[in-house]
């Protein structure tokens, strides 16, 4: 019997195991395939840059953070695909064992390591070349990872929706960022942003989608509705309008954005699969939701870089 002065279990800190499937496997090794690629496209940019090498330094560092950026996204959309997202419970930033989780195939554990690599490279940037793009983005990652250890606490039940959605906008808000510098050297996002009319739209939408995954909680379906009753199906509904606006505004543009446009269509009906899997599923979606964010990445891409096909 324990004495009334021992001290009490360490608590659980609202430990899930998520799924591991061959789709995890596979899409893992594609996103490992990226960040080698980031590696790889870093080192060859600066090697061919015609510029003095501190700042061929800082254009191979720019190339690889774009893609490493775009690559913590997609971890991100297996974590929530798979039911991952309290695989490390409520531990933030690291566990003692986080790259053995990590080398096993968890995907939160790479989600948290890519996260810190994305963190060091803004913070080199930074010091390399301390202009506005630089630190913005650096503070960009810190307001992220402080956002993503609130969307642990969403899940648990601990936190309302809106951190998570704010996670979701803060990172695509990092890739948009060193994507236009790498572009557009001298560009200031704020600027840039204002007047990208189309990003409004998208950006809402991803807001809104994460809106939806923190609202509805780890593990819970939306469920079916034709007219909406919980509050999660009513930010389902805002989100549902946001991804029209998207459609509208991109149609609308469609002579200056036809492949953004194109994939946008395409990213509409993935959405309708998407609640349904939710649904059918909804501690582990599967794919699809790793799907969806790729697309909303192959758009922001497009709009950006203005694809014409």
């Amino acid at each position: 019997m324990k004495s009334a002065t021992q001290p009490s279990a360490a608590p659980a800190h609202d430990v899930v195991e998520g799924e591991m499937t061959l789709a995890v496997r596979i899409i893992g090794i594609g996103i490992a395939a990226m960040i080698v690629l980031a590696i790889v496209m870093g080192v060859w940019r600066g090697l061919i840059s015609p510029v003095p090498t501190r700042a061929a330094v800082v254009v191979g560092l720019s190339t690889a953070e774009v893609i490493f950026a775009a690559a913590l996204v997609l971890l991100g959309s297996i974590v929530e695909g798979f039911g991952y997202g309290l695989s490390l419970g409520t531990r933030w930033p690291y566990t003692r064992n986080i790259l053995v989780l990590m080398l096993r195939g968890d995907p939160e554990a790479a989600h948290r390591v890519l996260a810190t690599a994305v963190g060091l490279t803004a913070l080199l940037l930074a010091i390399l070349h301390p202009d506005y793009s630089t630190l913005l983005g650096l503070s960009l990652i810190v307001l992220t990872a402080l956002f993503g250890m609130g969307t642990l606490y969403v899940l648990a039940g601990r936190a309302p929706a809106f951190v998570h959605g704010t996670h979701g906008l803060l990172a695509y808000l990092v890739f948009i960022n060193y994507l236009v510098a790498l572009i557009l050297p001298g560009a200031h996002l704020g600027a840039y942003l204002l007047a990208m009319i189309p990003l409004h739209a998208v950006l809402f939408a991803i807001f809104m989608g994460g809106m939806v995954t923190g609202q509805r909680g780890f593990g819970k379906p939306i469920e079916p509705f034709l007219a909406p009753r919980r509050t999660a199906q009513w930010i389902f509904v805002v989100h549902g309008f946001a991804a029209l606006l998207v459609l509208g505004t991109l149609g609308w543009m469609s002579a200056v954005f036809p492949v953004a446009f194109a994939l946008a269509l395409v990213q509409a009906t993935v959405g309708f699969f998407v609640f349904h899997a939710v649904n059918a599923r909804p501690k582990s979606p599967g794919t699809l939701v790793a799907f969806h964010q790729m697309m909303a990445l192959l758009i922001t891409t497009a709009i950006v870089l203005q694809w014409r096909g």
